[in-house]
């Protein structure tokens, strides 16, 4: 009666199988949409299947260490390794082709810097002398922008605690802020994105009460006119992301795509976005910054020389530079691909302009845009920048494995979904000390670089430090490649783009 039974369960299994099989080779010999299918039917979906897992399957089994973009295998290893506390030492010599163009080589010091006679590296104020309460950037490494929403309340908790343990700044990203940024106590740059998130009234426009108020919580503002990975397109978050909680800390709808505009409404030129760092300024007495991707010499000239005629109070706090190369969301990949300059030709460019106004001391530059190792960090000192933000470094140090899913809402890692059943396994008690303890040893090793180039500290880094590989057998000083500006080109003012 069992084999009977059994055997009938098996009949009627397989009569299931047979009519499925069925279905689809008809579904996929009528519909119209997909050429494989449609000359392969049924066993055409195995394209389909392998084209998803397939980079999954170079990322772990094909391609070597160094081979892999955004971030290679090697890369990852090592920020995991800071991360763990576990040491960046390796054994039997680097993988790094250092003939490959644009390898960074710092020069070594025959007589390197005694433990003795090495200094801390100085904290520097921002906004010093022209807000009342200046920010005191304690870190030379921070955590950039990303925005609740974007990633999750875990991750952003985890975050807030870590920079307060390693004393670095948080940026918000453009999504508002949240409770979970303030639950660390850590220092907190508020974004505001060209929607307003967080400070916006019902219609969308700019809420000054709201800013008032959130000059009590926050340590400095930041207006961001765009980022690396989509200069020119407002950011995304797709609806399904949009929880009641995102919508009303973002003053938007719940359920619906929440898409921000390409730029300011109400800031349609150089003047009126200088007017709306004075405005901000003076509401909250905190620091205010502007952050952009760079596409040539035009914004930054104009910016100096707006400054200029207008005066030093008009002049941004801080300007975060973010290269091509950067941006942890999600963002078109033409945009992403081909739109503004890299980090290492963009951060040259404004330094430089900066010296010429003589405004370098005025305002404090951040450098952005995939500086997720100490060498990259300490590259950036080299050209003249005051602090590096990251962005995905922090988020290696969450857990990330660089799943490629940030705009899915299917994050494997918890770091950049709202599944409660994902967010799981992001536990805030474990990671925010591998958040600090990334922070903290990225500082140690920069420092040893330092060190090893003959200065004590690692703001005595200059760009005579550091050589550029341009082919497999030659490298520049990175002064020869980017001398040090004269500030009597600057007379009158330099317009234009090169």
């Amino acid at each position: 009666m069992t084999d009977m039974v059994g055997w009938g369960l098996g009949t009627i299994a397989g009569f299931g199988v047979a009519l499925a099989v069925i279905f689809v080779v008809l579904r996929d010999i009528t519909q119209k949409q997909h050429t494989i299918l449609r000359n392969y039917p049924g066993i055409g979906h195995l394209r389909y299947f392998f084209e998803r897992l397939g980079e999954y399957f170079r990322q772990y089994l094909f391609a070597g260490d160094r081979d892999e973009m955004p971030f290679n295998r090697a890369t990852r290893g090592w920020v995991y390794r800071l991360a763990k506390n576990e040491g960046g030492v390796i054994g039997f010599g680097s993988t790094c082709d250092l003939r490959q163009p644009g390898s960074i080589l710092f020069v070594n010091a025959p007589f390197p810097v005694l433990e003795e006679d090495r200094l801390p590296t100085p904290a520097l104020a921002i906004g010093e002398g022209f807000c009342r309460y200046p920010l005191l950037g304690r870190s030379v490494v921070n955590v950039s922008g990303m925005s609740f929403g974007a990633i999750s309340a875990p991750a952003v908790r985890a975050l807030s605690r870590g920079a307060k343990e390693a004393g670095c700044w948080m940026d918000t990203g453009e999504g508002g802020l949240s409770p979970y940024h303030l639950e660390g106590g850590c220092d907190v740059i508020m974004q505001i994105g060209t929607a307003k998130y967080g400070v916006r009234t019902l219609d969308g426009s700019f809420d000054r009460e709201r800013v008032r108020e959130l000059g009590h919580q926050v340590g400095a503002f930041e207006i961001k006119l765009s980022q690396g990975a989509k200069p020119g397109k407002g950011g995304v978050l797709p609806a399904a992301k949009v929880t009641e909680e995102i919508a009303r800390i973002r003053g938007i709808p719940v359920h619906q795509d929440s898409i921000s505009p390409n730029r300011h409404p109400d800031i349609p030129d150089m003047d009126a976005l200088l007017d709306q760092v004075m405005l901000i300024r003076d509401m909250t007495g905190r620091p205010c910054g502007i952050k952009t991707a760079i596409g040539g010499w035009a914004f930054i000239n104009d910016l100096c020389s707006a400054v200029l005629r207008r005066g030093a109070d008009s002049a941004p706090d801080f300007l975060v530079i973010d290269g091509a190369e950067g941006g942890s969301g999600a963002a078109p990949q033409v945009l992403a691909d081909h739109m503004a300059l890299p980090i290492a030709e963009a951060l040259p460019r404004v330094v430089d302009a900066l010296l010429e106004a003589g405004l370098k001391d005025r305002i404090r530059v951040v450098a952005s845009g995939k500086l997720v190792t100490s060498a990259k960090a300490a590259w950036a000192l080299c050209v003249g920048a005051d602090f590096v933000n990251t962005a995905r470094g922090f988020m290696f140090a969450l857990g990330c494995i660089q799943a490629m899913r940030c705009h899915t809402n299917t994050c494997p890692t918890g770091v950049a979904t709202h599944n409660a059943r994902l967010q799981r396994g992001l536990v805030v008690e474990e990671k925010y000390l591998r958040v600090a303890h990334y922070a903290q040893n990225m500082a140690k090793e920069i420092d040893m670089i330092a060190h090893s180039c003959g200065v004590r500290h690692a703001r005595e880094l200059h760009r005579e430090h550091v050589r550029i590989v341009q082919d497999a057998n030659r490298s520049l000083a990175l002064s020869t490649l980017y001398p040090y500006p004269d500030r009597t080109r600057r007379a009158g003012g330099v317009t234009g783009d090169s």
